[in-house]
């Protein structure tokens, strides 16, 4: 991988800061605001994955005009004020730009921004979809499809991430890759929410063989080079984070190897740039998983890495998580204690509350989370009520829009009450799994859901059994 030495450029036109929007945020704090965007976006039945960083972005003034899902959501949350009332350009100011010359590179401080983490909610609305991309120009060179991903149904459509021509068109041409700035680390970063996205609602196994070329794209950026060391910086933490997004993708489908090797190349990224914040995180994925791969001492190692790689960043339900991880890897050793303790820690850290500090792709850990992955623990040590007490809290609590997560809790649950005697309850369970597979593929599920209905057998005559055995049986079997 070639190093991303940093060359001279003309000065970016620095962006001129939403004063109005930091205003209307008044003592709240980023993370707290970007909350209430959200609450406020599903009250009209919008999604939007609004994050503290966006909320910085917004007020920096990168975020000169929202795209339309965020501009109906602002609205909403400030009744009778307009765009500019909250500081942005308007609109009509922001589309329609001369094409750049060649050789000109997109600044931090243009007028528009189309990578706003908007949910593309459904194919059947792909106005909304595009309309985060229309204000690109037409310069073939700059912007080479900067879509990352949209959605159809549970059909996924993956686009290459190759804006500026990008090294792998380049290397086939025979000619020196140009270097990348600002907008191809923003593609970068986009592509990464989008797969999260996706997954979280659809599952990983129609989305990790089409989430490769983007990943090769970003490693192609890295050896390509930067213009700037603020813009390397994002690229590395980038295309560190997209290859431990697909490598989660390649663990929830079933395809341990694959994960692994994913998650070292993370690893390695953040070692070469001195990135504590993405060393915790492939760590952290490295321990989930070590467990699931049956390898519990080495989850409880790479769990404690993650925890000394993540101490310094300040971010306590970071620090849960990682505790929850190592626990995992503690109920697989059969060490009660061990485990108590970590899950001890977890809770403790988890009641320090979010802080702006926590790491954006944390958004699915909750309490739901913590609960979940609190079940999958007793249900290794074998306690099936305590087991089930957890996943059935984790499914109540868990936000619908987290649709493979709240399959995954209901499965979770079939499983703890099937072996714990109560047939009735986990057919009941079980059914409600199904009902959520028409959305998401997740071969881990399924194998869940496969080891329910073999515990079941013996009880088909129970109440409700039989019917989830034979809805069971009518599953089309995962690739």
């Amino acid at each position: 991988m070639a190093s991303s030495t940093v060359t001279s450029a003309q000065p970016e036109r620095p962006p001129r800061p939403n004063l109005a929007f930091r205003r209307l945020r008044g003592k709240r704090s980023p993370a707290e605001f970007a909350a209430a965007v959200r609450r406020a976006a599903r009250e009209i039945g919008e999604r939007v994955s609004c994050d503290a960083r966006y909320v910085g972005r917004v007020e920096a003034g990168e975020i000169r005009c929202p795209n339309y899902a965020y501009e109906r959501v602002f609205l909403h949350m400030f009744p009778g004020r307009t765009l500019t009332d909250l500081g942005f350009a308007p609109r009509s100011s922001v589309r329609g730009r001369q094409a750049r010359t060649p050789g000109e590179s997109r600044g931090a401080g243009e007028p528009y921004e189309t990578h706003d983490t908007q949910d593309v909610r459904d194919t059947h609305d792909v106005r909304d979809a595009q309309d985060l991309y229309e204000t690109h120009d037409n310069n073939e060179e700059s912007d080479v499809l900067r879509r990352a991903f949209m959605t159809s149904g549970a059909t996924v459509a993956a686009a290459s991430l190759g804006p500026l021509g990008l090294a792998l068109d380049a290397a086939a041409a025979g000619r020196p890759a140009r270097r990348a700035g600002t907008g191809e680390a923003g593609a970068l970063e986009e592509a990464v929410r989008r797969i999260r996205l996706l997954d979280d609602r659809h599952g990983a196994d129609g989305l990790y063989r089409r989430a490769a070329a983007p990943l090769r794209t970003a490693y192609a950026l890295l050896d390509a080079g930067a213009s700037r060391q603020a813009t390397a910086d994002r690229l590395y933490t980038g295309a560190g984070e997209l290859a431990i997004s697909v490598g989660w993708l390649a663990h929830d489908s079933g395809r341990f190897d694959d994960a692994r090797s994913h998650y070292a190349e993370a690893l390695a990224t953040a070692r070469m740039n001195g990135d504590g914040g993405l060393e915790a995180h492939a760590f952290c994925n490295m321990a989930f998983l070590a467990r699931d791969a049956g390898r519990p001492r080495e989850a409880v190692r790479a769990a404690q890495a993650a925890q000394r790689a993540a101490r310094p960043l300040g971010s306590a339900r970071l620090m849960s998580l990682l505790a929850l991880r190592e626990a995992g890897g503690w109920a697989g050793l059969a060490d009660r204690v061990g485990c108590e303790q970590a899950l001890v820690r977890a809770q403790t850290f988890f009641e320090r509350g979010p802080s702006d500090t926590d790491p954006e792709w944390m958004s699915f850990y909750g309490e739901a989370e913590l609960e979940g992955l609190e079940a999958q623990c007793w249900s290794t040590l074998g306690d099936w009520p305590r087991a089930a007490r957890h996943a059935r809290r984790a499914a109540d609590l868990q936000d619908p829009h987290f649709t493979r997560n709240l399959a995954l809790y209901s499965a979770e649950l079939a499983d703890d009450l099937a072996r714990g005697g109560r047939p009735d309850e986990a057919a009941g369970a079980g059914m409600r799994c199904l009902d959520l597979l028409g959305e998401v593929q997740s071969s881990r599920i399924h194998t869940m859901l496969a080891g329910t209905a073999r515990v079941l057998l013996p009880h088909r005559r129970a109440s409700g059994v039989s019917t989830f055995l034979d809805r069971h049986g009518a599953l089309p079997r995962p690739a």
